[in-house]
């Protein structure tokens, strides 16, 4: 505990405010509520162990991966988790919250508002009956404690909006006398160690609970606030506040007395808002919430319910609490728009620094295809989140990039110092894919024809600034940027942008540099790998397939069979100049000739012509031999990216060896593609009951360890949810 923390003591002169002492009027007489009712043993409780206490503001170990699987919902920037088993200093609240500063997250306290009982002016002991319960269940946090002689206390927490947690607090005489108990609240700041962001929280009292303000801090990659953030408790119980130091106490202004059988519920509102404006906009959400608890509170089980039930449909019985607890993962990345995000969207990951705060372009392709099955307008929302910054026509900054998405976008963007912005480089053309899979779910031809145009945009930046020879073949490659400046800043940009980073096929010691491409007038548009990718080629020709589909379904029939021409010419391309007959794999080609870049090795790229359906019969009985073979991509956890016959695979080293489920999901649809369903249900059960974490209550993961199935690098991740959503559900 911080050294400024010590004991508080209440002021209360004449019904002024003194020292930080918030005065409200009388409370009104304690009312009988209704009891909080969940089930104890539930199909779906503690699929994540959601338990556990900070010990710093810094989530992890130098702010990487955060060891506590929090909880958040409706797109909320804050969250929360259970307290940590026998740690009673934390009973009586939920661990945190951890809120996110514009892109990073940060935990504001141990348990800043923990509650407490008392009888007689003494604190009753929250365990004295026996251990507690910590449940988590889709879409809330229980807690449950048996205060001995008679007494029970019910803990929860939902989301009741976008910015707003409902705690609910159920005190039960089961005993057989009346009682009459007090009611209090505590917390405490648990700060930055370094400075600035160390004295960005400012704790202060209100009328009806406390707050904390944030002071403008602007510290591109560790903390990012304008000065206008603000977490904030209102009770729906009028309280008493007092603020020392960085400590508070609120206290209920009347007591309450429990006859035998009866109970009271005491309920509060945690809101985190960015902007004065979005406070003015929560007003009155945190008024209806604290208005109709209950409704309130059914209303989220009741989404919750539905989430369940589309997500386990058609799911096997003995995988339903995998199929829920990606929908789980999924939902916690969520964040609602806000900042520069102009639509809600899905982060990578809540529990990794890097990733908390962002949407990624092939990352959001992925996750509306898992989404859209349970929750079709967020799946939605999120590609429109992306296509919000597609670069457009009137663009003074990069007009040669017209129909471009960039990579990532943040909370910030670049002129407001954010620095994970990118537009250096673009991700895989896997959009059209997305929105014809939300269009099959939700039959929205109005969506459709919006994201129509947008997507053709997409596919004609590719031809205009990534064919050098302008063979119809493209390459992954780097936008005219500043941070583009050197050859090598060019190369690694193209590997992001294949999103396969440090694949071996990008190695500069194996020969990959870039070369610049211009337009007719020779003026540099973007810069191209001297490679031709295998996978963006078979994406590129999927791509203008699911084009065709929607130039149906909308009635453009020209358009329609222009885009069935392209497709076919670009599927020809790859499996007449990618496929080496001698090895019987697909391989990038080399730019200016015939040359496939075989002496790299195979990598899992080779079987994408199969889900893409580029592959001819013969070729796809090759490429399934090789994923059969436990040499080759037939490990304990199947299709590492790099086979394990490579020189070059590594099986801890992001893509140069570890298993990457989406990866592995082309790899299995594939198969099925060619009529290898047995095979694809083999390595499918493979997989599944392999890696570390989907069948007990740990977390999904970014990637796993092919020999041991060790989850790897970040918990909690949204795009291998998704796609094991989807595999479940077929």
């Amino acid at each position: 505990m911080n050294s400024r923390h010590h004991a508080l003591a209440a002021v209360l002169v004449s019904g002024t405010l003194l020292a930080g002492v918030t005065v409200v009027p009388a409370a009104s007489a304690a009312s009988s509520a209704e009891p909080l009712r969940h089930r104890q043993e539930y199909e779906y409780a503690n699929i994540l162990d959601r338990t556990g206490s900070p010990e710093a503001a810094l989530p992890g170990v130098s702010g990487d991966n955060n060891p506590i699987n929090v909880f958040a919902d409706r797109g909320a920037w804050h969250a929360y988790a259970l307290p940590e088993p026998g740690e009673p200093a934390t009973y009586g609240g939920f661990t945190g919250p951890l809120y996110i500063a514009q892109e990073y997250p940060w935990w504001l306290s141990k348990t800043f508002s923990r509650m407490q009982l008392t009888e007689s002016g003494t604190v009753l002991n929250l365990s004295a009956g026996g251990k507690p319960t910590f449940t988590s269940e889709p879409g809330k946090l229980l807690q449950s404690y048996n205060l001995g002689d008679g007494l029970r206390l019910k803990m929860e927490l939902r989301f009741s909006s976008q910015r707003t947690a409902l705690v609910r607090a159920e005190v039960r005489n089961t005993g057989h006398r009346p009682r009459t108990l007090g009611a209090g609240w505590t917390g405490s700041l648990l700060r930055p160690e370094k400075a600035p962001m160390k004295d960005a929280p400012q704790l202060r009292g209100t009328t009806d609970g406390v707050r904390v303000d944030f002071a403008k801090v602007r510290e591109t990659w560790e903390y990012m606030t304008d000065g206008t953030e603000r977490f904030e408790i209102v009770h729906k119980n009028q309280v008493r506040t007092t603020v020392d130091g960085d400590m508070y106490r609120s206290e209920a202004l009347s007591p309450i007395t429990l006859h035998p059988g009866r109970s009271y519920t005491f309920d509060w509102a945690e809101s985190f808002t960015f902007t004065e404006a979005e406070r003015r906009r929560e007003a009155p959400e945190v008024q209806a919430a604290l208005a109709r608890p209950e409704a309130t509170s059914a209303a989220a089980d009741k989404r919750w319910e539905r989430y369940v039930k589309a997500a386990t449909h058609g799911v096997p019985d003995h995988q339903r609490r995998t199929a829920v607890k990606a929908v789980e993962t999924l939902i916690g990345n969520w964040r609602s728009a806000a900042g520069r995000i102009k639509h809600d969207g899905i982060s990578p990951s809540i529990s990794y620094k890097g990733f908390t705060g962002g949407l990624w372009a092939w990352d959001t392709w992925k996750q509306a295809v898992g989404t859209v099955k349970f929750e079709p307008e967020l799946a939605k929302s999120q590609i429109r989140a992306m296509f919000d910054y597609q670069i457009k026509p009137d663009s003074t900054v990069r007009p040669q990039d017209v129909g471009m998405i960039p990579d990532v976008i943040y909370y910030n963007d670049l002129s407001q110092g954010g620095g994970n912005w990118n537009e250096r480089n673009s991700k895989p053309p896997l959009a059209a894919w997305a929105v014809w899979e939300v269009y099959k779910k939700t039959g929205d031809h109005d969506f459709l024809r919006e994201m129509y145009p947008k997507l053709e945009a997409y596919q004609a930046w590719w031809y205009r600034t990534r064919d050098h020879d302008h063979n119809g073949l493209v390459e992954y490659g780097a936008t005219v940027d500043p941070l583009n400046a050197t050859p090598e800043d060019q190369r690694l940009a193209a590997a992001w942008e294949s999103g396969m980073d440090n694949a071996p096929r990008y190695d500069k010691e194996l020969g990959t540099k870039t070369v610049p491409n211009k337009d007719r007038d020779g003026k540099v548009v973007g810069y191209s790998v001297n490679q031709e990718s295998v996978d963006l080629n078979s994406y590129m020709a999927a791509d203008q397939g699911y084009l065709a589909r929607m130039a149906k379904a909308l009635k453009k029939s020209r358009d329609a069979k222009k885009w069935e021409e392209t497709s076919e010419a670009t599927h020809r391309a790859v499996r007449e100049q990618m496929y080496d007959p001698v090895t019987g794999w697909f391989y990038d080609k080399a730019l200016g000739g015939n040359k496939l870049l075989t002496e790299r090795g195979r990598g899992i790229e080779g079987a994408v012509p199969l889900w893409t359906e580029s592959a001819t019969q013969e070729q796809a009985k090759a490429v399934r031999a090789k994923l059969m073979n436990p040499e080759e991509f037939n490990t304990k956890v199947p299709f590492p990216t790099v086979s394990k016959s490579s020189p070059y695979f590594s099986a801890t080293r992001y893509w140069r060896g570890p298993v990457w489920l989406d990866q592995a999901y082309y790899a299995l649809k594939g198969l099925q593609n060619y009529g290898y369903k047995k095979d694809a249900r083999t390595l499918q059960t493979k997989l599944l009951s392999n890696v570390a974490g989907l069948s007990g209550n740990g977390p999904i993961h970014e990637n796993y360890n092919p020999l041991n199935g060790d989850g790897m690098n970040a918990p909690n991740f949204s795009w291998s949810s998704a796609l094991i959503l989807d595999l479940l559900s077929n």
